[in-house]
């Protein structure tokens, strides 16, 4: 932003002086945030650091002691260079003293050997920091005004890290608080390159403070988040094709930049977009409206009841219709992460349109909307008369029955019926606990979710999952994307996990696994670690240490146990 005293002494009124630096000239490329006129030997106390000071030496002390204090205070309160022009004080060159000071504290001293103006110095300096504001200044309303437009118009996370990407003319990496990538762009770099390994390096970035540059990673960090709980972070790899570890901090550009682009992506993740039909559209509002509490029940029921749907006097169930995660991955339309193909989008319009067939050719009243891009939401709304579970039973044959019969494969839905790689064995259909009131008809819709989502990879084939089948692993699954499980792991596991990543050879979180999983039996664990026992016993030591934590304590090592669980559901993909 700022000319550089480099810079200012290649400038014509600086030249007409005959310039010669006689110490300090390493730091020629330190910049200049002002220049100041000066005439007295206290002037240090006048400044803030970033000043070039000019002087004909006239008032500065004429002993040696006094010209040594003089640099001192000047190379303390950070000026950026000291020019003095010969002729009036020092005839042919500034006092011996003077430049062994100013090398000794690295400040850059010049000679003016002509007799030189010192206003057309100051104005042309003067004029380069404000063309050099006023063009930060339009960079960074670009910067505002591309991110606001991206804001308005809600953005994918992946389009706001390629436009970030494209104003730094760095690669930009956004990742969740498990350092797993959820967006990137390599802005032309290789990306495998740049992405190889990425939670081992990314642990090795520590950042100080909300926003800052780790310059022996080389990488500028901001934390993404919004309300108070920060969900992950976002990096700009800073220099720009520069090599690490001596680079200096990036300018306030870059960091204004990652800041607004955090604010973006935090923005984004709580608007929620659809494209759907009218109908469609109200089916899915009122499930939001029950299950956010953004409607009175009141007006639910009444608006449900002009659609055609009852739900007073109504036994309700909440269901979650989705997609196996790993089906949905090796068709090519997996949804995990941000963003998603158009054809993730289609499919589950077809599976929402799939699960209203199944409504209606069960003979069963509710409402039905997608909400989410992974998930089908149905409350269904039972008459007195009617058995939860034969209508539970009957409307996921339906939905099977109609999803397998997929006109677009062109072969009979009998076929397909039973086969363990159909598509409809690659459907869930999750249920909550049947309610007798609207106003807890979120309690059940909230279940049928987390059940689904904990039922992605039991490979039980089971009609309709319910609460009993879900367990620990399928819990931690469940809560995968929680930002406060991910603190969990990182509390518990991080030390480990940062020094294996120094120390690739070791791989103590397999020693540790070993332990955990072989119920704390160290012979057995030993075996199974395929190490003899003294060398188990010293890795188990070295984990203790790293993880400050007793191994024979129970509370401990269940604590560890469960992190290494959650750890498994963070990283299965």
């Amino acid at each position: 932003m700022f000319p550089t005293v480099r810079e200012v002494l290649a400038l014509e009124p600086v030249r007409h002086g005959a310039p010669r630096v006689v110490a300090g000239e390493a730091a020629l490329d330190r910049p200049v945030r002002w220049v100041h006129a000066a005439e007295v030997p206290d002037i240090a106390s006048l400044l803030r650091g970033g000043e070039l000071v000019l002087t004909t030496g006239i008032g500065l002390p004429a002993d040696e002691t006094g010209l040594r204090t003089f640099i001192a205070e000047l190379a303390d309160v950070g000026v950026a260079g000291l020019v003095v022009e010969l002729g009036r004080r020092y005839p042919a060159h500034v006092p011996p003293a003077m430049v062994a000071a100013a090398e000794r504290r690295d400040l850059p001293l010049v000679e003016l050997r002509r007799p030189t103006p010192f206003v057309p110095i100051t104005e042309a300096v003067h004029a380069l920091i404000v063309d050099a504001q006023l063009t930060e200044l339009r960079a960074t309303e670009e910067i505002h005004q591309r991110f606001t437009e991206l804001s308005v118009e809600g953005a994918e996370p992946a389009e706001v890290v390629r436009q970030a990407a494209e104003l730094a003319g760095c690669p930009v990496v956004l990742e969740n608080l498990a350092r797993q990538v959820l967006a990137y762009d390599s802005a032309g770099e290789n990306a495998a390159l740049l992405l190889e390994g990425w939670e081992q390096h990314s642990r090795r970035i520590q950042p100080a403070g909300r926003t800052s540059y780790d310059a022996d990673a080389g990488w500028l960090v901001t934390a993404v988040g919004a309300r108070g709980e920060d969900w992950g972070r976002l990096l700009l790899r800073w220099p720009p094709g520069g090599e690490t570890g001596a680079a200096a901090a990036p300018p306030p550009r870059p960091s204004i930049l990652l800041e607004r682009a955090a604010s973006t992506l935090a923005l984004g993740r709580l608007i929620r977009r659809d494209e759907e039909s009218l109908e469609r559209q109200i089916h899915r509002t009122l499930l939001t409206a029950l299950l956010d509490h953004t409607r009175p029940v009141d007006e639910v029921a009444l608006r449900a009841r002009a659609l055609g749907v009852a739900l007073e006097r109504r036994h309700l169930v909440g269901v979650v219709v989705r997609h196996r995660q790993d089906a949905a991955d090796s068709a090519g339309t997996g949804t995990a992460g941000f963003g998603g193909a158009p054809e993730a989008a289609a499919r589950m319009r077809d599976l929402a349109e799939a699960v209203g067939h199944a409504l209606r050719a069960a003979r069963l009243a509710g409402l039905t909307g997608p909400l989410d891009d992974q998930a089908v939401g149905v409350l269904l709304a039972l008459r007195g008369g009617e058995d939860e579970g034969a209508a539970l039973s009957a409307f996921a044959a339906a939905l099977r029955r109609i999803h397998l019969a997929d006109r677009r494969s062109g072969r009979p839905a009998a076929a397909l019926a039973g086969s363990p790689g159909a598509e409809g064995g690659c459907l869930i259909v999750a249920a909550g606990s049947g309610v007798d009131s609207l106003r807890e008809a979120r309690r059940s819709l909230v279940e049928a979710r987390q059940v689904a989502e904990a039922a992605q990879h039991d490979r039980r084939e089971v009609d309709v999952f319910r609460l009993p089948h879900v367990g620990l692993a399928g819990l931690l699954h469940l809560l995968r994307e929680e930002p406060r499980l991910q603190t969990f792991v990182e509390r518990q596991l991080g030390p480990l996990l940062a020094y294996d990543a120094r120390h690739p050879r070791e791989q103590l979180l397999k020693t540790l696994r070993a332990y955990l999983d072989n119920g704390r039996n160290k012979s057995a664990a030993a075996a199974a670690a395929h190490l003899s026992r003294p060398a188990f016993y010293e890795r188990l030591a070295r984990i203790a240490r790293i993880l400050d934590v007793d191994l024979d304590s129970v509370e401990a090592t269940l604590s560890l146990h469960v992190a290494l669980l959650a750890l498994d559901a963070l990283r299965d993909t």
